[in-house]
């Protein structure tokens, strides 16, 4: 830093700095609304690329089962262990099933489920639609009269909609199959006094919220993952930051929302 500079120029370079950042948070926040507009809009307007949909319906649903219930059936397995080892000192184990079937299909289902498809799913779409851009085959698009949110986006956006609440549905029976599995047969619980805790106090609401969770996750996932795809800087660098940015993301905004979610359910 020039020491001979005045402090009006100082306070004026500071100023200039706070707004440069300023138009370029407002640039960003501007050119990620019309993007969300577009796809959105796109859901609803023919044409519709059906076999594009079926094949997103696949990518994301049927190839994410793997890891999502690998992820729910060690996270009830997990869920019982630490809950005995807490409620055992207070004589509370038959609150165990209850405590374990509410945590995943309230939080530890959709959560970790939109975690493990934001980390498979999102950096999947951001390079396909960054390799894309960099190939120019999404030029090609734009020269043969079809749009880019059309083919690309849209089909992605309505398979992340609808296959997250599945997933997280076949996640929260697996996770609650592992719980019973661990705390009957390595903690003895008697099995029909089990089942019967967990039913007693599952709610049709406490299913509903984190398949509606699930959605919104969904949509944040997928929408990240094209946002940043069709973003992506030139290269192959330019790519693997694109699919960086839209794991990180999507794994923030799906913590972040869920915290505003879990309120409008819950808060009383």
């Amino acid at each position: 830093m020039d020491a001979t500079r005045s402090p009006a120029a100082l306070l004026l370079d500071f100023c200039q700095g706070i707004g440069t950042v300023l138009l370029q948070f407002c640039q960003g926040t501007g050119q990620f609304a019309w993007f969300t507009l577009q796809s959105v809009s796109h859901i609803f307007r023919p044409p519709f690329y059906w076999r594009n949909l079926v094949r997103q319906l696949i990518e994301v649903g049927y190839y994410s089962l793997p890891v999502v219930g690998l992820t729910a059936i060690f996270t009830g397995m997990v869920l019982v262990l630490q809950s005995y080892t807490g409620f055992s000192r207070f004589s509370a184990e038959s609150a165990i099933a209850s405590v374990v079937v509410l945590s995943i299909t309230r939080e530890l289902g959709p959560v970790l489920g939109g975690l493990m498809v934001a980390g498979r799913i999102g950096a999947a779409f951001a390079a396909e639609i960054g390799t894309m851009k960099v190939t120019e085959q999404i030029d090609a698009l734009r020269t043969l009269s079809t749009s880019p949110f059309k083919y690309l986006v849209a089909p992605r956006l309505v398979a992340g909609i609808i296959m997250l609440p599945c997933l997280v549905l076949v996640a929260d029976i697996i996770g609650v199959f592992g719980g019973y599995l661990v705390a009957v047969y390595r903690l003895d619980f008697n099995p029909h006094t089990y089942l019967q805790n967990t039913w007693s106090f599952l709610q049709n609401m406490d299913v509903i919220s984190g398949l509606v969770k699930a959605a919104v996750f969904g949509f944040i996932i997928t929408l990240m993952g094209c946002y940043h795809g069709y973003n992506s800087g030139k290269g192959a660098e330019g790519v693997g930051v694109a699919t960086t940015n839209a794991v990180v993301s999507a794994s923030i905004l799906i913590l972040l929302t869920n915290y505003f979610l879990t309120g409008l359910f819950f808060a009383h």
